[in-house]
């Protein structure tokens, strides 16, 4: 059951305060992700904007320019504040405000902390460099880092009471995350390089002549750098499919939120694909009245009928 807006206006100032600064967090560090959530109402928006700021904590970690033995250390540290918010043995005046946040939304909302355990996870197979030679090996990383995302903002907003198939939703959630992480993957793929990071599967890289890697503007000599990411386009798009069988199943606005920013790395999908050497020259991102159009779109249902009436077709 979703809190109500008397348990909000009663929350402590403290853990106000802590939601207030995860929002902060939320609106510099991930401007797609705050689009979405902005849908919600406010108790599940600020649930979101916690969950948000301690998988930015994560990620920072694994990002940073600490020795890798560092950063494993941070890492099993910040799963240390897991196990304490598991435990509920962090108290509204903790120093930590990512953790009061967090610690007041798992009490409010069935959240599956041990996705966060999977994400720590997919951040310490950064940290030791491990790369991947199938889709298989990636896919797995891919549901670590995204996936659980997925799921775990599923605990949030949840199925819509009497919603068909409500079984399926954590596995279109899981889906939904892989889609958008491997997106994510194509649009940062110079950037990650710059890193000594390489995320793409050996496999594919060597079907299109790409092994020698991605370290300027221009693809290696030889190789068919369209052709890739041509083929990775199609795999998201497919995966996109997949997950976007969960909007029916969300209510209005949690669903809008969903169809907020998928749709907005559906349209960045599109980009790369209008123009595949773009992710080499730079970040390939949306205007502003973009994303607004995209709101808009998800916030009108539109997403969510389409895709039921699909659904209903393929039963039919």
């Amino acid at each position: 059951m979703s809190p109500t807006v008397e348990d909000s206006i009663s929350l402590p100032a403290p853990v106000l305060a802590a939601y207030s600064y995860c929002e902060t967090v939320t609106g510099s560090e991930a401007r797609n992700f705050a689009y979405g959530i902005r849908l919600l109402p406010v108790a599940e928006r600020r649930a979101m904007s916690a969950l948000y700021a301690f998988s930015r904590r994560v990620d920072d970690i694994g990002d940073g320019t600490l020795a890798p033995e560092v950063k494993a250390d941070r890492l099993g540290a910040t799963r240390d504040i897991l196990d304490r918010i598991r435990d509920g043995k962090v108290d509204e005046d903790d120093t930590d405000p990512v953790a009061v946040a967090l610690a007041d939304a798992a009490r409010r909302f069935p959240i599956p902390l041990g996705g966060l355990d999977e994400l720590i996870d997919g951040v310490l197979m950064d940290v030791k460099g491990v790369t991947y030679e199938t889709w298989d090996d990636l896919k797995l990383y891919c549901r670590c880092v995204a996936g659980a995302i997925g799921r775990l903002s599923l605990g949030i907003f949840g199925p819509a009471p009497g919603a068909p198939q409500t079984d399926k939703a954590p596995e279109y959630a899981d889906t939904l995350g892989l889609a958008l992480q491997l997106t994510n993957i194509l649009r940062d793929v110079r950037e990650d390089a710059g890193n000594g990071r390489t995320y793409l599967p050996a496999d594919d890289l060597a079907k299109f002549g790409c092994s020698d890697g991605f370290d300027g503007p221009h693809p290696p000599a030889g190789s068919d750098f369209p052709g890739l990411v041509h083929f990775e386009v199609r795999r998201a798009r497919a995966l996109f499919a997949e997950g976007y069988r969960l909007l029916p199943m969300l209510d209005r606005r949690s669903g809008a939120c969903v169809a907020a920013m998928a749709g907005i790395y559906r349209r960045l999908l599109d980009r790369i694909e209008r123009d595949p050497l773009a992710v080499l020259r730079g970040r390939v991102s949306l205007p502003g009245h973009e994303k607004a159009y995209v709101a808009v779109r998800g916030l009108s249902g539109f997403d969510a009928r389409q895709i039921g009436r699909q659904a209903g077709r393929r039963r039919a």
